[in-house]
This record gives C-alpha cells, sequence and structure tokens, in this order.
C-alpha cells in the first residue's frame, strides 16, 4: 500500500497538509471605522445618567438602527456581549428566586447561566435527534407552575422549531427567549431567527459569522422589555428614578455597555453578513452532498422552510454502518489535515454548579429559593437525546467556513471514506492509538 492510501493516523500522508485555514472578513472597511471612531475622540458615548448618553454614542446607536430595520423590531440594544444580552434578556421578563426558565442542555454554558444570574433555575429540556434544537415534546412535559419563559438555541446555525415553541409559550403565558448566537439572518418558515420569541440575541465575538471581538445585540418586540435590559446595560439602579420607571424588579444594573470601535466594526460585519453566509452556506451545500455519497455518515438537515447559516457542519456518524466508533473515526479524520471534533459540549446539567447545587454563596441559592428543587433533577439520564448525541454519534467541523473552499469540501469527503476504506488496519491499531 503506497502512503497515499495509507491512512495518516498510521503514518500515511494526510490528504491535506495545508491545515485550517481562519476566517479573516476584516479587510478596509473595518480599517476605516476604526479611525473613523479614534478621529473622533470618542471611544465610548455612555454615561450613568439620564439622558441622551445613557443610551451610548453615535456608532452604537447607529449598529442598533440597523438591526431595527433589516429585521423590522421595535428596538435593538447593542451590548458588550451576547452573555451579557442574554442576562439582561431574562432579566427584563422579570423573573426571580422561585422560578423556573426551559432551556436547552446543548449550548454554550451561558444560556443556563443567564438564568441563574436572575435568581431564577434553569429546567433542561431535551433536544431534538436531527436539528438539535429543543425539543417541544420535552419543553411541554417540563412545564410546571413555576415555569416562567423558555430560551430556545438555534445552534449551529439551524433554527429551532420555533413555532411549536411560541405555541407552547403562547399556552401557558410564557415568554420566548431566542439564544440566536450562532444562527444570525437564519430564516424560520420565511421569518428572521432572532425575531420569533419576545427577545433575541446575537453574538459577534472572534468565531462567530459575524464578529468585532466581543459584542452583542439584543432584539425586542415589546418596549418594556427593552427598556428594562437597557437599565441592566447601564447601572439602572441610579435612573429609575428620573426616567420615570415605576416597575423597578430587575432593574439593578452593571456596566454591559458596547464602546463605540466596536460597534463600528459591528456595522462593516453587519453589512457583509450576507454575503458571508451565502458563501458559507455554498461550500456546506457542497460537503453535505459529497457526505451523503458515504453510508453512515448523515450530513446537516435543513427543515422545510428553514435556512441553516453553518456557524458549524454537524454530521451523524452510524457506528455500525461505518465500522468505527465515532471517537476513533473522528481522530482518524483530523490526522488526514481537517477538523472534526468527536461531540460538541457535554450536557450543561453535568457541569459543578448544578450536580452539587452550590452557586450564589454556600448555602445553595437559588435553588434552595425553588419550592420543587427536592425533586429538580439535574441527573445523568435526565435528557437521553443529548446524552446519546453527545456520547456516540455527533461530530462537528467548521471546515465550511472561508477561506476553505470547494476542493478542501472534496477533501474532507475524500479524507473520510479514506479512512472508512481502512476501517479494519485502524481498528487494529486501536489500543497503540490510544482511541
Amino acid at each position: 500500500m503506497s502512503t497515499s492510501d495509507q491512512p495518516a493516523i498510521l503514518g500515511g500522508t494526510p490528504v491535506s497538509a495545508k491545515g485550517f485555514g481562519f476566517s479573516r472578513s476584516i479587510g478596509a472597511e473595518e480599517k476605516a471605522a476604526v479611525m473613523r471612531v479614534l478621529d473622533s475622540g470618542e471611544l465610548s458615548g455612555f454615561i450613568a445618567s439620564p439622558g441622551e448618553h445613557f443610551w451610548g454614542g453615535r456608532e452604537v446607536r447607529a449598529l442598533e438602527r440597523m438591526f431595527e430595520e433589516r429585521y423590522a423590531v421595535p428596538r435593538a440594544l447593542a451590548f458588550n456581549s451576547a452573555t451579557t444580552a442574554l442576562h439582561a434578556a431574562v432579566a427584563a421578563t422579570g423573573v426571580g428566586p422561585g422560578d423556573e426558565v426551559i432551556v436547552s442542555p446543548y449550548t454554550m454554558s451561558a444560556s443556563a447561566t443567564a438564568i441563574l444570574m436572575t435568581g431564577a433555575v434553569p429546567v433542561f429540556a431535551d433536544i431534538e435527534p436531527r436539528s438539535f434544537g429543543l425539543d417541544p415534546e420535552s419543553v411541554a412535559a417540563n412545564v410546571t407552575p413555576h415555569t416562567r419563559g423558555i430560551m430556545a438555541v438555534n445552534i449551529f446555525g439551524h433554527p429551532a422549531r420555533l413555532g411549536p415553541l411560541r405555541e407552547i409559550a403562547d399556552r401557558h403565558g410564557l415568554f420566548l427567549i431566542e439564544d440566536n448566537a450562532q444562527a444570525p439572518d437564519g430564516l424560520y418558515h420565511g421569518r428572521h431567527t432572532g425575531t420569533i420569541g419576545d427577545i433575541g440575541v446575537f453574538s459577534f465575538n472572534r468565531h462567530k459569522v459575524m464578529q468585532c471581538g466581543e459584542g452583542g445585540v439584543l432584539v425586542a418586540r415589546d418596549e418594556r422589555y427593552a427598556t428594562k435590559a437597557a437599565l441592566v446595560r447601564n447601572h439602572g439602579e441610579v435612573v429609575v428614578e428620573p426616567m420615570g420607571v415605576d416597575d423597578i424588579v430587575n432593574t439593578v444594573g452593571l456596566n454591559y455597555r458596547m464602546t463605540e470601535m466596536e460597534a463600528a466594526v459591528a456595522q462593516e460585519q453587519f453589512r457583509k453578513m450576507p454575503a458571508m453566509n451565502a458563501r458559507r452556506i455554498e461550500l456546506a451545500n457542497r460537503l453535505a452532498e459529497g457526505l451523503r455519497g458515504i453510508p453512515g455518515l448523515v450530513p446537516p438537515v435543513v427543515e422545510p422552510g428553514c435556512r441553516h447559516v453553518y456557524y458549524m457542519f454537524p454530521i451523524l456518524l452510524d457506528a455500525e454502518v461505518v465500522g468505527l466508533p465515532r471517537d476513533l473515526f473522528a481522530k482518524a479524520v483530523a490526522a488526514e489535515g481537517y477538523y472534526l471534533r468527536a461531540g460538541y459540549l457535554r450536557p450543561i446539567y453535568m457541569e459543578p454548579v448544578y450536580q452539587r447545587k452550590i452557586c450564589f454563596g454556600t448555602g445553595g441559592f437559588p435553588f434552595t429559593a425553588n419550592p420543587r428543587n427536592a425533586n429538580l433533577s439535574y441527573a445523568e439520564g435526565i435528557c437521553p437525546t443529548v446524552e446519546r448525541l453527545q456520547r456516540e454519534s455527533l461530530m462537528i467541523t467548521p471546515i465550511m467556513q472561508p477561506p476553505q473552499d470547494e476542493a478542501d469540501m472534496d477533501g474532507f469527503v475524500e479524507a473520510c471514506a479514506k479512512v472508512i476504506r481502512n476501517r479494519d488496519r485502524i481498528l487494529a491499531a486501536r489500543e497503540r492509538l490510544g482511541a
């Protein structure tokens, strides 16, 4: 066997030696935007007192207007991260100790942490096995008299089942928040993700589709939620009286304010986002078509009426068909020069804060504030679908991100096929490979 046919994990020549190229979407436009801010001399326009500057500087407000216009929402607010925007979103709904919010266990931890930060507790519902968003049936089964809302996560770039989730929320008088950090400009039956919930949150940190280093935007369909979120963003406790705010629940604020340079860069990235998404979709379609020819590998589903914008490219592996366990397969493909990650994140409820129910102080708050704390389970097994996906079958890759091109998509497919052709040899060396 030639070294080109021998799997790289066993010493053969990799399919690709170029390595993964991180997206570099920053160009002359962003540089000019930063210089515009520097030349103005105003690096932040915020002041923690009533008046025009409570709402931020010119660049921040210009970014907010862009979101309001594109997504046809009454209010958009810029934040220094999507994490802080999520905290402000949950706080704006008025939840507190004793309340519950249903959330996905398969996402970045901030989705659930935003709930804890209000004194409420997250309740984790299971996810769907193909599009990986909250399973509406599991959500409905987890509604209790203490449930105040639902936080859906549009994971990997595909919308959750927002229609059924919206119906559940409306039927029970609950709010619906969309964590839309990974699906900017996604579509669900003709509507933009982030706008179907009462509040939606977008993210701009370094590895998102559009980025400005850090940052995020909250969009709200209700002016009351927007005002509350703005108070959380900018030291609301000292402005509620002069601003005539009577409902001061959850208005003790922090400094969650976006700088003018971040906002200026984000404006340029926002203008580029449709084109950047379109290129990701082109490459993802090419990769999906190639993988469909390999039994045992299932590319991402795109549900009817939806637009997937591919923050990541998830792949499901059937180990019986492929003939290799998931972790060993991913390791072998990675050796061929293509990043492939086995699993995503362990379910959030397996983290110590939930396993030990220790968060603020040593007494167990906010869990102890929940009347059914003794029966509030974060035990392994509460979400079997997410646990099976993480343990056995899900893989993710960012390979469809530019500057990768069509040749890289074809190379990834060849790397997968090469590994499967050599599965017997790889399995024979499994113990030596430590997999």
